[in-house]
């Protein structure tokens, strides 16, 4: 890294951050109570909010947002005049899944193979830790040239929509003249990248009733209609035989033009094993990217553990459908309620409900503040120019902040490269990202403002 004052600050900061970082990781902030105590996601609020009020801002507050989860948000007054930008994060995070998988505890940072691993690490605690570092050493070195709102989400990864809700019901609170998402990632790591779209999001869930009771399978099997195999035809009947998502009246053929993702690479970055296709057709960047993606995430049936001889009666499942740009999320969710119900066998009883919702998200990639970043990046990752890329993962916010405020630009940069495995066990955040990715919020902030001025 191109020694300069910003970066050397934050180079002396890292330890404090890896500290901070581990504290904050140590919550297991999961928003849904199902999973973990809501103690433990107001404790992570608690903690943000202490760490804006130590940095000086004002106005320090916990949202609560109708989906009852708490948002906390922050002032930072700058120089007169000067522009203001919203720096966005979130501190609720993914359950630990299979805590047997961890190598390490998910709730405790740990280092290891140069990295540090831990639930939310990258994904997306570890991005507050990139705005903190990034306003410390502004003010280490000068001052920070623009006026900061900080907003900091609690239920991001449920879906919920308690911020965008919020936000819609108070519009001036978020009002800004730029908007950095803290919660995207480079297409690999040391190479700068801002993310030009995302896919938007549908989720569902399906469930399939055909008896009164669960039957013998001996007496009853082969006549009584079976409400697991109901439900796996209806599964079976979302994707081709190449593992497209086909649903009635949505497009699957859409390209994606820019950066792309060589197979190879792909299949390492998702490890996937050897031997075994990837699915769909087109372009690895035209799956992931353009196109929509049906997942089962979830089934509730009778477990293997414990099963007996029986005709199941009822099963559920929960159905996750990725919508890319240029598509309408609640058009989708439509046409895909109407593909389940067309695709029920043997006149089973179906009902499905929307658990969540999120629209894609398109930036303008040639606007004056990517402009700023562009020329930050190059400071932060010498001798590389920034490269703009689809993420296939939903940020329901960026569409709400998109529609309050228009004028406003919208940039999507963070800690998610493929490496960190988020959502996934074994998360973890690079180091040198972390810090890189500081160095260049802080030098876009520097740019922006003059660029304000100019």
């Amino acid at each position: 890294m191109t020694a300069n004052p910003i970066a050397e600050t934050v180079a002396s900061l890292m330890p404090r951050a890896k500290a901070e970082l581990a504290e904050l990781v140590a919550f297991e902030s999961v928003a849904d109570p199902a999973v973990a105590p809501r103690s433990e996601c107001e404790a992570a609020a608690n903690w943000v909010a202490e760490a804006l009020r130590a940095e000086g801002f004002q106005d320090v507050a916990l949202l609560d947002t109708p989906d009852g989860s708490q948002s906390v948000y922050g002032f930072l007054p700058g120089p007169e005049n000067a522009p203001t930008v919203l720096l966005y994060a979130h501190y609720d995070v993914q359950p630990k899944l299979d805590e047997s998988a961890w190598v390490t505890p998910p709730f405790e940072l740990t280092e290891r193979d140069g990295r540090w691993y831990g639930r939310g690490a990258a994904d997306c605690k570890g991005g507050f830790i990139m705005h903190l570092l990034a306003l410390r050493a502004l003010r280490a070195n000068g001052g920070v040239p623009v006026t900061v709102k900080m907003i900091v989400e609690g239920s991001e990864e449920q879906g919920t929509g308690g911020l965008e809700r919020y936000a819609e019901a108070h519009p001036d609170l978020l009002a800004a003249d730029t908007i950095v998402i803290g919660d995207a990632g480079n297409f690999r790591v040391g190479l700068p990248t801002v993310t030009a779209t995302l896919r938007g999001m549908t989720m569902i869930r399906v469930t399939i009733d055909t008896l009164a009771g669960n039957l013998h399978s001996g007496q009853f099997g082969g006549a009584a209609p079976d409400a697991l195999a109901a439900l796996i035809r209806v599964l079976d009947s979302l994707r081709a035989e190449d593992g497209s998502t086909v649903i009635e009246g949505l497009d699957a053929d859409t390209a994606w033009e820019g950066l792309q993702y060589p197979d190879a690479d792909f299949r390492e970055d998702a490890k996937v094993l050897a031997g075994v296709d990837l699915i769909g057709n087109g372009t690895v960047a035209d799956r992931i990217w353009a196109r929509p993606a049906v997942t089962v995430i979830g089934i509730d049936c009778s477990p293997v553990a414990g099963a007996t001889p029986s005709v199941p009666a009822s099963a559920r499942a929960q159905i996750s459908l990725r919508v890319p740009p240029g598509q309408d999320a609640a058009e989708a969710t439509k046409l895909l309620f109407a593909h389940i119900e067309k695709h029920t066998p043997w006149n089973a009883r179906v009902s499905v409900e929307q658990v969540g919702q999120g629209q894609p998200f398109l930036a303008d990639v040639r606007s004056p503040a990517y402009t700023a970043m562009a020329e930050a990046m190059r400071i932060a990752y010498p001798g590389q120019e920034m490269q703009a890329a689809g993420m296939g993962g939903s940020i329901p916010l960026c569409n709400t902040l998109a529609g309050l405020y228009p004028s406003a630009e919208i940039l999507l940069i963070g800690l998610s490269e493929p490496d960190a495995r988020i959502h996934a066990v074994n998360e973890s955040v690079s180091p040198e990202e972390l810090e890189r990715l500081s160095v260049a919020e802080a030098h876009f902030l520097v740019n922006y403002a003059r660029s304000h001025r100019a």
